[in-house]
């Protein structure tokens, strides 16, 4: 099944929307016969890829997801082109590592106000209007696995994709409280996806591709699930399902922090995971 939102002649805003995932849902729901909304920070690459969608009703505007002017001139744009907006994807992110927890503040503050502002910055500019529109519409975020695991090596991308995960499941809650529930949230979450965030000239076998990732969004939110929860080519559901498990087991069992990866507990892990 489809969401009613996504139908010909709706309206699609995408935030990063140049690249990557944002690309490919631009491409997918243009195709789809949606009016399409780009949103990105660079008007060279918005022009680039506004030519890779290419048929449909597409619009493109450069916009810094980290300043709320830039996203509220976003709604009024995206309304004056194309009249309601049915879906909101709050997608675009950067992916550079600031350094450990305690270096590098203005770094961190980069990437915090991309990544979890951008996100708020969205839902903050666009969803009063979503919801006296009175029409079928959905908010998605994009987060990360690493939002969920916290996997060592990024930090500041971890506590950003966190900070997703928790705003919008606070966010999917609240609008539940909104007669009669025209607007809901949901959260992506892409395992290993092959993007220019990746840093890599070629696809590694292991890797999904971005428009792997946006099929799955398509059928989840078709579903009415909330947690848009993607697979890679190296890691099974299962195998998500153990790790997400274990790590809601170091509050439980009172194990140290990230346990995952503390030598005292690497073979009760594995152990675990073969279960």
């Amino acid at each position: 099944m489809t969401h009613p939102a996504l139908a010909p002649g709706h309206t699609a805003v995408i935030t990063g929307a140049a690249s990557g995932i944002g690309l490919a849902a631009a491409k997918r729901l243009a195709g789809m016969g949606m009016n399409v909304c780009m949103a990105d920070r660079s008007a060279v690459a918005l022009r680039h890829a506004a030519a890779i969608v290419g048929a449909g009703k597409v619009h493109t505007e450069v916009v810094d997801v980290s300043k709320f002017e830039d996203l509220r001139r976003l709604h009024t744009v995206a309304a004056q082109a194309f009249g309601a907006v049915h879906l909101l994807m709050n997608n675009a992110a950067v992916g550079f590592n600031p350094g450990k927890t305690w270096e590098n503040h203005a770094g961190w503050r980069e990437l915090l106000d991309i990544n979890l502002w951008g996100v708020i910055n969205g839902v903050q500019a666009f969803v009063p209007g979503m919801i006296e529109q009175a029409s079928p519409a959905l908010v998605v975020n994009t987060g990360s696995k690493q939002g969920i695991t916290l996997p060592p090596g990024n930090s500041a991308y971890n506590v950003s994709k966190a900070g997703v995960k928790a705003y919008t499941e606070l966010l999917a809650h609240e609008l539940r409280q909104v007669p009669p529930g025209w607007v809901t949230a949901h959260l992506l979450i892409p395992g290993f996806t092959y993007t220019g965030m990746t840093g890599r000239a070629e696809k590694p076998a292991g890797a999904w591709t971005a428009e792997q990732v946006v099929d799955a969004m398509i059928e989840g939110v078709g579903r009415g699930d909330f947690y848009l929860f993607c697979q890679d080519n190296e890691t099974t559901r299962e195998m998500d399902e153990r790790r997400v498990a274990w790590s809601a087991g170091d509050l439980i069992e009172n194990r140290p922090a990230l346990s995952r990866w503390h030598p005292d507990h690497a073979e009760a892990f594995a152990a675990f995971m073969k279960k």
